[in-house]
């Protein structure tokens, strides 16, 4: 998948619509796509996990707090790159912020120039890792493609042996060996041993 597919948004939650205003304002001067919500309770209602982008997050609000939103982040497992903003920070909510896999922390008024360089370097991490995700989905389902037979002539072709070997081995003639093993590099999208290997290597590490 390439990156053009992804249209990366900037996801802002603050419950002061100045800040909402300037803030959008401002990443709108940068081409970002902006989506505003004055509470986390309006954002996780219209919250799309497969949204590719990051979340630009105020601590302090009514209602559920930013570390609140965090938390249900982590505990649904979509890590999606947060920045948190506070206009009343410290270092214990600095250390809570990255422990719990927060990008950046700033406190406001917001510097223009750390805030897009933590916004491009956010988005920059969640595209590698859809990218990522993407592979490993394509690399599972290939591998689920394959019939039971199939899999037990790949176990032999990864461990090196001729197909005069495996035929004997399972009972099979070695055209219909040769047959599977042409399927395996179709369905495995490879177009050599060494490929068809690499497959197998990475279906195993996710």
């Amino acid at each position: 998948m390439s990156l053009s597919l992804f249209e990366p948004t900037v996801f802002l939650i603050d419950d002061d619509a100045a800040v909402r205003g300037s803030l959008s304002l401002l990443l709108s001067t940068f081409g970002m796509p902006v989506q505003a919500c004055e509470s986390a309770e309006e954002f996780l209602q219209q919250w799309n996990p497969e949204a590719v982008g990051c979340l630009v997050l105020d601590i302090h609000m009514p209602g559920l707090s930013g570390f609140n939103v965090q938390e249900m982040m982590n505990v649904r497992n979509i890590p999606i790159p947060i920045i948190f903003i506070t206009g009343h920070g410290d270092l214990d909510a600095c250390r809570r912020a990255f422990q719990g896999g927060a990008v950046d922390f700033l406190t406001k008024p917001v510097d223009e120039a750390a805030l897009m360089a933590g916004i491009r370097k956010a988005i920059q991490l969640d595209v590698s890792r859809r990218l990522s995700g993407n592979q490993a989905r394509r690399i599972r389902e290939r591998m689920e493609s394959l019939s039971d037979r199939e899999r037990e002539v790949l176990k032999h072709i990864v461990d090196g042996q001729p197909n005069k070997f495996i035929a004997q081995r399972i009972g099979l003639s070695v055209r219909t060996v040769e047959s599977h093993r042409a399927r395996l590099l179709a369905k495995l999208e490879a177009d050599s041993l060494a490929a068809l290997i690499r497959v197998v290597v990475a279906a195993e590490s996710v």
